[in-house]
């Protein structure tokens, strides 16, 4: 049987402690070249309102380690950036999240889960970004300054403040409600821990931060990078590909004190056609050299720490499907262990071939 893993399940499955832990596995074992991962596809198609766009978004790979290969695809309607709104706006005509993470089972090629990637896909974007301050930031890390208030800034907040013990976190979003709102949350969740403070403007967020992540819908930069001093890691999840040519949350002096810039994957960011980081090597503001992977980070491969001279700039800059199937072979496991009644027959999601085999055909799909 074929399990359907709902949001709910997710939740109530997985920590973001280890989600942070499937992280680390799918990115050790994306250096070493076991798991495999292509760079991400979306496209926009036209739609019959002028004002909106078809946007679909699609990951595949495998983590062999955990047993697990998947197939994200989301599926969403989008108002694109116009001259009065500079974000882009997720619009279904019905308050739902289309997307859906099939889960395959490397030994046996049979779709094990169904699974809905609203919940994990926030959640395993800020694990990636608590991954890299867990091997990048000094352990005496004091202030966090974060920009943004939606769910992934939430998850980013989670995922950051589970691997290192920051006293303050200053938030700044240009919405003041949706800011009140969330800091009075995280502040109520962190019970007296950390002191979550609202800053009325982006340069509060940036003076005195040890880590600076940005977690915005934003298609332009959120902070002045002049502003940036020495020792700061700069954390950034906005990235443009083919269909946002333009889109970055850091502007060009940020990458020029860029001493070290690491990303998630080199190849997406030349497949993805990412320009706010190929321009700048292009101009010769940052060389390629400068440039590591988080996976070399975690496999031990290369050492990269900020608090010491120049600023370390982790671009968050792709979403991978290995992120999907390491997390996704633990949330699995859980579901099965626990019994659930949202099963339907595996048969149902495939063609028997029975008869051609017996004849001695193996055909390709």
């Amino acid at each position: 049987m074929t399990v359907i893993i709902t949001d709910e399940d997710v939740a109530r499955h997985l920590s973001m402690k280890e989600c942070i832990g499937a992280m680390a596995t799918a990115f050790a074992d994306f250096s070493s070249g076991d798991a495999v991962n292509l760079p991400r596809s979306r496209y926009q198609a036209r739609h019959s309102d002028p004002t909106r766009r078809y946007f679909a978004n699609v990951h595949v790979g495998a983590v062999p380690s955990a047993g697990m290969a998947c197939v994200r695809a989301g599926s969403q309607i989008i108002v694109p950036p116009s001259p009065t709104n500079n974000r882009r706006l997720y619009e279904n005509p019905r308050p739902f999240c289309w997307g859906i993470v099939i889960l395959f089972d490397i030994e046996t090629a049979e779709p094990l889960a169904l699974m809905h990637e609203f919940q994990l896909s926030g959640m395993r974007v800020g694990a990636t970004s608590g991954l890299a301050v867990d091997h990048i930031a000094p352990k005496d890390v004091k202030t966090l300054g974060l920009f943004g208030t939606g769910k992934q800034a939430g998850a980013a907040f989670d995922a950051i403040t589970c691997v290192r013990d920051f006293d303050r976190v200053v938030v700044f979003s240009p919405n003041a409600e949706h800011r009140a709102a969330f800091v009075a949350e995280k502040a109520k969740a962190a019970a007296g821990r950390i002191e979550v403070i609202g800053a009325s403007g982006a340069a509060e967020v940036v003076r005195g931060a040890d880590v600076i992540c940005c977690c915005t819908t934003a298609m332009d930069p959120v902070f002045d990078g002049d502003w940036l001093t020495d020792g700061q890691l700069v954390i950034s999840i906005a990235n443009s590909d083919s269909t946002n040519k333009k889109r970055t949350e850091v502007d060009e002096a940020t990458y020029a004190k860029s001493r070290t810039i690491v990303v998630n994957d080199w190849e997406s960011v030349i497949d993805n056609d990412q320009t706010e980081l190929l321009e700048p090597l292009e101009a010769g503001i940052v060389s390629r050299d400068q440039i590591v992977e988080l996976g070399d980070i975690v496999a031990g491969k290369v050492e990269v720490k900020s608090g010491g001279e120049g600023v370390v700039y982790y671009k968050n800059n792709s979403g991978l499907a290995i992120q999907f199937a390491a997390a996704g072979r633990v949330v699995y496991d859980r579901v099965m262990a626990e019994g659930t009644n949202r099963q339907i027959p595996t048969e149902w999601l495939g063609t028997d071939l029975g008869a051609l085999y017996e004849a001695g055909f193996r055909p390709s799909p």
